[in-house]
């Protein structure tokens, strides 16, 4: 039942992405490459694509993953050291984040998400009872932070945060005392005043969030432009392909503030409707981390749900304004071929731990 309930909801997040995304970038499309179907075609074939992977992560036994678990995390490491190495990685808005294939360009840290997750898995499993002592606990987040530090590397905030809150839910739920993490946590608060007063944009970033007006056609102006969207679109939208903000107001809107248009569009209510879709996910999949008996099953469940409900969380608190921007997408709805197929196959590992014999539905 939950692998049919967590199958069909990905399926309508999906259909409902390609709606926006071809509503949202029509315009720009048309503009940029004469074409207005430009962006949905590729989103549809990477749909297809994640579909696919999604289908045959489904039917890999999951405790494949705990066999190789060193091999997986090993190879992320290695992929986000080459794409720091320039002619291998390649640059888009800022970062050098891509390895470009030409039909297709690869995220290596999106890989590296999927491969710690299933790490930090595999280490709480082994070290249940012992992640009492703080030493285990700091081995566990010192590789993490090594992995975020590569990423920052790049730079890219916004995957660093979405892949190092995953693992820090994973670690709550371990024995790890909750105490440790306060003293741990000044330390994180620390270290990112750092990360942004080294660089003048985050700084930028968030003097545009605290006051987006003092700098609107520059920092600020995503965020002005998306809460423009937002405003008119009432209880019930301005309907569906009528958003005023895609001709050129909000920049690319198919990408991290697609939801600002499905907000214009389809108004309070379809961003309600849209948010209930991911709750009913999140709620699914958390029950079934419960019904696992597998530790590493229920661990690995907990860590993929936490990975996209903290995206969603962060990528919806940008786009109304409660968060500085990030360049995080929409899971399963933002423009992006490796976000999309990632998720995709993480949701085929969901699928395949709740068919598990072992998990009690």
């Amino acid at each position: 039942m939950k692998t049919k309930r967590i199958f069909i909801l990905t399926m309508i997040i999906v259909i409902f992405g390609l709606i926006n995304v071809y509503s949202s970038s029509h315009v720009w499309a048309l503009y940029k490459y004469d074409d207005s179907f430009y962006y949905l075609k590729r989103q549809a074939i990477f749909a297809c694509i994640g579909i696919v992977a999604m289908c045959v992560t489904s039917r890999i036994d999951y405790h494949i993953y705990k066999k190789y678990y060193k091999v997986i995390l090993l190879s992320c490491f290695l992929l986000l050291i080459l794409v720091l190495i320039p002619g291998l990685g390649v640059v888009r808005g800022g970062s050098r984040s891509w390895f470009n294939f030409g039909l297709f360009a690869l995220q290596p840290s999106e890989l590296f998400k999927i491969g710690m997750i299933i790490y930090a898995a595999v280490f709480i499993e082994k070290n249940y009872y012992k992640m009492k002592s703080l030493k285990y606990g700091l081995k566990l987040l010192m590789i993490m932070g090594l992995g975020f530090l590569l990423i920052m590397l790049q730079p890219d905030f916004g995957s660093g945060v979405v892949m190092a809150c995953s693992i820090v839910v994973m670690v709550i739920v371990s024995p790890f005392p909750f105490v440790y993490f306060v003293g741990l946590g000044v330390c994180a608060i620390i270290g990112i005043i750092l990360m942004i007063l080294s660089a003048p944009y985050r700084m930028e970033r968030i003097l545009s969030f605290l006051d987006p007006f003092q700098d609107p056609l520059g920092s600020g102006f995503q965020a002005i432009q998306a809460l423009y969207a937002i405003g008119p679109g009432g209880l019930l939208g301005v309907g569906f392909d009528k958003s005023i903000q895609k001709h050129f107001y909000l920049p690319e809107p198919q990408t991290d503030f697609i939801f600002a248009i499905v907000a214009e569009e389809f108004g309070f209510m379809g961003g309600v409707l849209l948010i209930g879709l991911y709750l009913m996910l999140f709620k699914t999949v958390l029950r079934l981390s419960q019904n696992v008996k597998d530790l590493f099953g229920s661990l690995l469940a907990i860590g993929i749900i936490s990975m996209i409900g903290i995206q969603t969380l962060i990528n919806l608190g940008v786009v109304v304004g409660l968060f500085p921007v990030t360049g995080v997408t929409l899971p399963l709805m933002s423009y992006g071929g490796t976000s999309l197929t990632i998720t995709l196959m993480s949701i085929g590992i969901l699928i395949n731990i709740a068919k598990d014999k072992n998990c009690v539905l």
